[in-house]
């Protein structure tokens, strides 16, 4: 007999491997998943170094340094001194890191505003929290909470 779990994980298969964001598919300026939620935690949390990331995403040291490398190439983030004063050079997003950031968010909430454009805002909303109960849960199991947008998540 199928678990709703069962249920559960097969939908999360399945949303992984949508993208909502049409730019994905026309053109090659969108930012990959990597950067993306590389972007948002910088941007999140404030200057981190790879010790800080590594710890922030359960990757090793190696995986963050390759990512890393390449937002340096391309100009999203900088390496600066700890601000804090300690040894470890920090990763800061930068206003080209920002404005892609933005750039990349905006298309993907636009994208998902086409895809439940005949959601009610009441469903919208719940779906949200839904995913928030789920993903605060699984970090409270996996030991890395994620710092939320103080921005509002409220239907409007």
């Amino acid at each position: 007999m199928e678990k709703p779990t069962d249920r559960v994980e097969f939908e999360i298969m399945l949303l992984s491997r949508y993208t909502v964001n049409a730019r994905y598919r026309r053109d090659g300026t969108r930012l990959d998943r990597s950067a993306y939620v590389l972007l948002n935690r910088l941007s999140a949390e404030g200057p981190m170094s790879i010790g800080q990331l590594t710890e922030a995403f359960g990757l090793d040291a190696s995986t963050l340094n390759r990512q890393t490398a390449a937002l340096l190439r391309t100009g999203l983030v900088d390496r600066i001194p700890d601000p804090a004063g300690g040894i470890a050079r920090k990763f800061r997003i930068t206003a080209d890191g920002e404005h892609n950031l933005e750039t990349e968010r905006t298309a993907n909430t636009q994208g998902l505003e086409q895809v439940m454009a005949n959601w009610s805002p009441t469903d919208v909303a719940a779906f949200a929290g839904y995913l928030a109960r789920l993903n605060t849960d699984i970090e409270h199991v996996d030991g890395r909470p994620w710092p939320r947008p103080s921005r509002s998540t409220e239907a409007e």
